[in-house]
């Protein structure tokens, strides 16, 4: 019997298809939903859209996990961590991860002005962010293959690994059954290294 309870060809080939964000590109996108929201006319409702992909954007987590974030129950506000749940084979897990101050600051700032929204932030539907991002990425000039929000997951990871985190801990933030599933990222970081060192004459 194998120990391998997954087909490794088929993740290593999956890993080719990996679509990330530049730092220029996430740094367009991030300036598109923070414009998106400082002149929106229904600023309340611009603001869970802008907190949605802040969170997103920081924690690498599923959309599911972050549209079903309680912000009353699911957010440790004192030291900075996030409970994310997400269902495998019909039965809740979760993790604990921590995110950073200024994340949670800006979440605090919006439920101060909108005190109403409390335990509501989150509640948006999949399609209607979907369709915001996809507004946004377009704006921000990215291109038509990354106009998804699975994107900020992938850009989370190699963002991970290109500072050093072991591949157990990503594993962990990132919410994978197995380290095979988090190790795909790693031949993408390989790929741009190559790119890099040709660029500078190294090989």
């Amino acid at each position: 019997m194998s120990l391998v309870p997954y087909n490794v060809p088929s993740i290593l080939e999956s890993a080719g298809k990996i679509k990330f964000l530049t730092e220029q590109e996430i740094n367009a996108l991030t300036a598109e939903f923070q414009q998106y929201y400082d002149n929106a006319y229904r600023r309340k409702s611009a603001g869970r859209y802008w907190l949605t992909f802040l969170f997103l954007k920081y924690t690498g987590a599923r959309v599911s996990e972050v549209l079903n974030i309680d912000d009353i129950k699911d957010i440790d506000y004192r030291y900075s961590r996030v409970k994310l749940i997400t269902l495998k084979r019909k039965k809740k897990v979760y993790r604990t991860i921590p995110v950073p101050v200024e994340l949670i600051n800006e979440l605090l700032r919006y439920l101060a002005e909108y005190p109403d929204m409390r335990g509501k932030v989150f509640k948006l539907k999949y399609q209607n962010f979907y369709a915001k991002m996809k507004e946004n990425d377009e704006k921000a000039g990215i291109s038509k293959d990354k106009l998804h929000p699975h994107v900020l997951r992938h850009t989370k990871a190699i963002e991970l690994i290109n500072v050093g985190i072991p591949l157990n801990h990503i594993q962990y933030f990132l919410g994978h059954a197995s380290i095979l599933n988090t190790s795909i990222y790693l031949s993408v970081t390989s790929k741009e290294l190559e790119e890099v060192m040709k660029d500078k004459g190294v090989i």
